[in-house]
């Protein structure tokens, strides 16, 4: 299992998306440019001292990341308010990578159209969306949970 960032904007939800991805034991990728450096010694600075337990890979633009992806040969699921199909409805695979937008952007029209599967986590109506450190949570946890990947 795999997260992707595309193009982060808020430091402070990376890291905790990255301590996650560190105590999860799952693989964080993050697609440049990002709202904020994001350098070792950047994370280091603001005090992401869980840096040292994730595998982070740096992808510099989408097309970097897409390049690779389709190399490895993985589902790319985007995460978005606008998808139609519940995240808890989906069949989950071990190699998935789960894509996360900027957060105050989403993604571009050419992220949606690359994606395997687009979910939305269900959520009241007219509130706008949640925060994306807490759907990244939610999303891993249920697809570690249907895949039986949760550390032992």
């Amino acid at each position: 299992m795999r997260i992707a960032l595309y193009e982060p904007d808020i430091p402070q939800n990376t890291g905790a998306i990255l301590r996650l991805a560190a105590c999860l034991g799952v693989e964080a990728h993050i697609i440049e440019p990002a709202g904020f450096p994001t350098s070792d010694r950047a994370f280091r600075r603001a005090g992401m001292d869980y840096l040292d337990q994730v595998a982070i890979i740096r992808h510099t633009s989408w097309q970097a990341f897409e390049d690779w992806r389709r190399t490895a040969g993985t589902r790319l699921l985007l995460f978005s308010t606008g998808a139609t199909v519940s995240y808890l409805d989906h069949a989950y695979r071990p190699d998935d990578i789960l894509a996360l937008g900027r957060e105050s952007a989403g993604v571009p029209e050419a992220v949606h159209r690359a994606a395997d599967a687009r979910l939305r986590i269900p959520m009241r109506p007219g509130l706008r969306s949640i925060n994306v450190a807490m759907a990244a949570a939610m999303a891993l946890g249920e697809a570690m949970r249907q895949t039986n990947g949760f550390p032992k």
